[in-house]
This record gives structure tokens, C-alpha cells and sequence, in this order.
């Protein structure tokens, strides 16, 4: 059946990373994982997702590199330079606007769009290059393979328009139209054109997988020592048809939760549309900052976080370490905050006033209870999320988790303690890794997801004769061939509805005037899951629609056909005038500038 080269990137909030398969399409996928953190001491499968420009605005450093160069800025280049972490971030729940601008962690700002188009260019090179220093005889490029990019499961939709302005920057999709049933999938989808990794010519080589989905393929295919034994024996995920389980895919920056079902032949489908909130591993790291500032108050940390952003960065990267075992955290104190602090009154004092941290000569020591205390906001949240879906009449046999953030020894207990007695809990051994290589197999196998449940209700905007009992007054409107409801919101899809992969749906539409030569339809979507309006509270507007009809003679009777083909994680749109076989696209337009 032939070769199925494919790379998968992981674009992830606290970390990132690539994989890589160049096996048959029928043979079973060698998937390679690169390596990173040589130069630091490190070994690990992804790299963290932080970036550095330099007093240009030039992209300079990515990952491990980023951080180790920044740390080390004294002075002037620390606050010249630009140092982004963690930045993905800093679009969720925003409507994000064209000329968004991010901060780095000296206050100065730059351009989300270049910020993300030279991170995502970053980790497309690093992905080639690596392929071709390990495969010789012939030089790879981009075109020469499949491209997974893995999302989130949540997001929101001028998000995901955001990544469309980078590809229209460069011309490459005048005449595409990605609608996305979720809310982060379309922006990076179009936001990697922009990067390189795909053109206008090659587009179908580009899928999107939804981390928790990609995780969950991966999680079928591993044997019982594929997943960390503790207080449940040696257990597999079962395999047999009517299987339930739930996918937690904890990351730094947000849990996506979803829920499969697996059907006859081994594929997935979804059973209840994506959750989760964004209260990743990011907001243990955000307590412990927030303890940190209790203990050295007065001002003091507020200076030193000021005038030593790159210290406080090396600070928390410590932590991070410590916040995935069960135990004392101990954190070395720069030389920086101790003459701060100083200023004020004995290190020992900044303690006395504080529970759960002490000073050790020299370094900070945070109880284990206190380190447990930084999760209960994260979990809590959690918790509450899974324990909606538990009320939901389905029969799940299993919790998965996945994600960097699931190596916490803390959160894996927690859900023991909360869950164990309505199911099986599994974690891989290497959490981290399963979305990578979940992408890998869903590149190579994208109808593995048989369907998902639609997160909105998608609809286009048209007018129906009016009737007198059934239409708001004020919706009439009157031309030469009769009385006509305006505004009415006809529904393409609905929420939570399940949608096939690769399934096509067709619909007629007709005009309101007998003369009419060019048709305007304008798209929304809702939350609602039977609006009768377009103006109605919560509807957004994301597109409108333009097809001209130059044959008249039909008059009424002229029938536009509307076809919409669902993808693997995003909707294609086509209008096509019956008489004249002329066709037409949707522009969308999530952002509201």
C-alpha cells in the first residue's frame, strides 16, 4: 500500500515536540521520538514550549536553549531581550483581535503572531533536520510528508481565527473555508502555512488530532507494562466493542477531557463533546508564586520579580521538578532575592510568619503538605469536571491519564482515592509521550475516529415565506414576489450531534427574489441548540457566504446546493448555483477588530 511518512508536532502549552514514522502504511509504525536537553543534562521527549528574541525582535533561541541563554542575561540584554514562556496561554478565553500583542516576562510586548509563526517555524526545521541527520541517501523536505498537528479539545473560536489571519498574510488560502467543530483546531491549522509546513498545493497532507483523541489511540495499543502498576495489578485498557473510557489529557496549561466508546473493528467514537477547564500543571506553579510572594512580603518579591524576571523564571523551572513526587520541595534562593530581602529584615524572619516553608542555608523548603496544598485547585476542578460526565448515564470502565502534567505523583493519587471505586485508573508509563505518539498513528490511521459530538450548533442564515402564527412580526419584509421572515437561523448541525469522519451533508437553499443574480449567507454558531434567530443572545456571526446565479429564468425555483463535509477535526463548506454549476466558498471572520 505504500510508504506513510508522517511527523507529528506536538505544540503544547508547558512543553513541545516532534515525532516521526517513515514505515509502510501496512507494517506496524517504528515511531521515533527526538530527545531533547543535551546541552542542559536533560533527556526527555519534549522540549519546553518558552522562546527568546533578541533586542531586534528576532527569533533567537527555542526550548532548553531559550531558557538556558536567557537565565544567564545579567542586567541590561535580560530586559533588551524578549523571553516568552509558556505563551499559548495567552489566548485562551480571549477574543483574540489581529493586532493582539503578548507579554514577555520583562513587561515588553511583540506580536502574537510572530510570536507563535517563528515558534511553530522553530519545531517544523528542528523536525526535518532531524530526520535528515538520521536517514541518508536522500534530503527530506516538508512536502514529503504527512503533518499531524495536536490541539486541544477546547478553545475559543477567535482563537483559532487568529492562526488564520498568519496563513492569509501570505495568500495561500483565498479560497479555502475550515470550519472547526472545536474551538483551537483552525488556527493552528492554518497558522502552520505561515511556518512552511504546508502549502496551498499539498493542504490535504495536513491533519489536525485533538490531544486527548491522539492519546487514546496510543493508550489502545499498549500491553499491561505499558502502564504504571500501582494499588490496581497489571491492567490493559480492554479492547472488546462497547468499551468506555474516559481520556484526561493533563497539560500545563489546560485538561481536555473526552469519552470513547469502542466500536466494531477497533474504532472510536466520541460519546460526550469535549470539557475541561484551564486548570493545568501551570496553576500549581501559579500557587507556588503566590506563596513565594506571601512569604517574602513588604514588597520585596514584587522588586525582585521586577528587576529579575529571568531569576524568577530559573525559580519556578526548579520547582517543576519538585511538583511531580510526593515530598518536601527545596528551591535554591538566588543571590538576587536574598539581597532584597536582606534589605528589610533576616531571611529567617521573612519565615516565622508563614506555614509550610522554612529557610535551609540558603534554599527555600516548602513542606510536603503545603506542595499538595498548590494541587487542590487544579484537581477540585478536575474532579468536578469528570464528576458531571460520571452523571451522564454512561458505562465507563476506565480513566486514562495522559499529558506531562499526569507524572505528578499527587494528582495520580488523587484520582486513585476519587475514582477507583467507579473504575480502573491507567496511566502510561510515560504519560508524556502518549499524545506524540497517538499523532504518529492517527496520521498514519485518521478514521481510527470513527466520530465526534459537534461542541456547537452551526447554522446559516435565510428567509422563509412568512406566516402570521409562527414568525416575529418585526422579521417581515415585503418585495415584488411576496411577504418573507427575515433572520432565521437554519441549523447545519447541532450541538452534540454526532458527526462521521469524512461524512458529507447537502442542503438545498432558494432565493427570495425572482431577479436575484448574486446570494449572501451568512454562517453562525451557538451554544443554543435550537435557536430560531440569528440575533438571538449568544450567536456569533463566523462567515458569510457569496454565490452568484446569473441564470434568472428559474426564477423562485433556482436551488443552490450547500455541501458540508466534516474532516478529521474541522468542516468544509461548498455552495454550488444547480443551473450554472458556478461554486463558491465561506470567509470566516472570528475575531472582532
Amino acid at each position: 500500500m505504500g510508504d506513510s511518512f508522517v511527523i507529528a508536532i506536538d505544540f503544547g502549552t508547558a512543553y513541545s515536540g516532534h515525532a516521526f514514522s517513515m514505515t509502510a502504511r501496512d507494517a506496524v509504525a517504528d515511531i521515533h521520538i527526538k530527545m531533547w536537553g543535551e546541552d542542559v543534562c536533560q533527556q526527555t521527549p519534549k522540549t519546553p514550549t518558552c522562546i527568546l528574541f533578541n533586542e531586534k525582535e528576532e527569533f533567537f533561541r527555542f526550548g532548553y536553549k531559550a531558557k538556558t541563554k536567557y537565565f544567564r542575561m545579567r542586567g541590561q540584554q535580560a530586559k533588551d531581550y524578549f523571553f516568552f514562556d509558556n505563551f499559548k496561554m495567552s489566548l485562551y478565553g480571549k477574543n483574540v483581535n489581529r493586532d493582539l500583542k503578548i507579554k514577555a516576562a520583562n513587561g515588553k510586548e511583540l506580536s502574537a503572531l510572530k510570536v507563535f509563526t517563528e515558534a511553530l517555524r522553530f519545531l517544523k526545521d528542528d523536525a526535518l533536520e532531524t530526520i535528515n541527520n538520521s536517514v541518508a541517501g536522500k534530503k527530506f523536505i516538508a512536502s514529503d510528508f504527512t503533518w499531524v498537528l495536536t490541539v486541544p479539545a477546547i478553545w475559543d473560536h477567535s482563537a483559532k481565527q487568529f492562526m488564520r489571519e498568519a496563513a492569509m498574510q501570505v495568500a495561500l488560502l483565498k479560497n479555502l473555508l475550515c470550519v472547526n467543530l472545536e474551538a483551537y483546531f483552525l488556527m493552528l491549522y492554518l497558522f502552520i502555512f505561515q511556518a512552511g509546513i504546508a502549502t496551498e498545493i499539498n493542504k490535504e497532507k495536513l491533519i489536525i488530532a485533538l490531544e486527548p483523541e491522539a492519546a487514546s489511540v496510543w493508550c489502545k495499543k499498549l500491553p499491561a507494562d505499558g502502564f504504571i502498576a500501582e494499588r490496581q495489578g497489571k491492567d490493559t485498557l480492554d479492547q472488546s466493542p462497547k468499551t468506555q473510557y474516559v481520556v484526561v489529557d493533563c497539560g500545563g496549561g489546560t485538561i481536555d477531557i473526552t469519552v470513547h466508546e469502542v466500536l466494531e473493528g477497533g474504532a472510536l467514537k466520541e460519546l460526550h463533546k469535549a470539557s475541561g477547564n484551564n486548570l493545568g500543571g501551570q496553576t500549581v506553579d501559579r500557587k507556588c508564586k503566590e506563596f513565594l510572594k506571601e512569604i517574602f512580603s513588604d514588597g520585596v518579591w514584587d522588586e525582585f520579580e521586577k528587576n529579575h524576571p529571568n531569576d524568577v523564571m530559573k525559580m519556578m523551572n526548579d520547582f517543576t521538578l519538585f511538583k511531580k513526587q510526593d515530598d518536601n520541595a527545596e528551591i535554591d534562593c538566588p543571590f538576587n532575592l536574598g539581597e532584597i530581602a536582606q534589605q528589610k529584615k533576616t531571611m529567617e524572619d521573612f519565615f516565622k510568619v508563614v506555614q509550610g516553608a522554612s529557610w535551609d542555608e540558603g534554599s527555600i523548603v516548602i513542606s510536603k503538605q503545603k506542595l499538595r496544598d498548590f494541587f487542590a485547585e487544579s484537581l477540585q476542578g478536575i474532579t468536578q469536571s469528570l464528576q458531571e460526565i460520571f452523571t451522564k448515564g454512561l458505562n465507563i470502565k476506565y480513566i486514562l491519564l495522559v499529558g506531562g502534567y499526569a507524572n505528578s505523583k499527587i494528582l495520580q493519587k488523587h484520582f486513585t482515592d476519587k475514582f477507583e471505586d467507579k473504575c480502573k485508573i491507567l496511566c502510561p508509563v510515560r504519560p508524556q509521550e502518549a499524545i506524540l505518539r497517538g499523532a504518529v498513528e492517527f496520521g498514519r490511521n485518521p478514521h481510527l475516529v470513527a466520530s465526534r459530538k459537534s461542541a456547537f450548533t452551526y447554522g446559516v442564515r435565510v428567509s422563509r415565506r412568512f406566516e402570521r402564527f409562527k414568525h416575529k412580526p418585526e422579521k417581515k419584509i415585503i418585495n415584488k414576489d411576496g411577504e418573507w421572515c427575515r433572520d432565521i437561523f437554519m441549523k447545519l448541525v447541532e450541538s452534540g450531534e454526532d458527526v462521521g469522519w469524512d461524512e458529507t451533508r447537502t442542503f438545498s437553499l432558494y432565493p427570495t427574489q425572482a431577479d436575484m443574480t448574486t446570494m449572501n449567507y451568512n454562517f453562525y454558531c451557538t451554544k443554543k441548540r435550537r435557536p430560531k434567530y440569528v440575533d438571538e443572545e449568544g450567536i456569533d456571526k463566523i462567515g458569510c457566504f457569496l454565490l452568484n446565479s446569473p441564470n434568472t429564468k428559474r426564477g423562485l425555483h433556482r436551488e443552490l446546493k450547500l455541501n458540508i463535509k466534516f474532516g478529521f477535526t474541522e468542516m468544509t463548506a461548498q455552495g454550488v448555483d444547480i443551473d450554472s454549476k458556478l461554486t463558491s466558498s465561506i470567509e470566516l471572520d472570528f475575531m472582532r477588530n
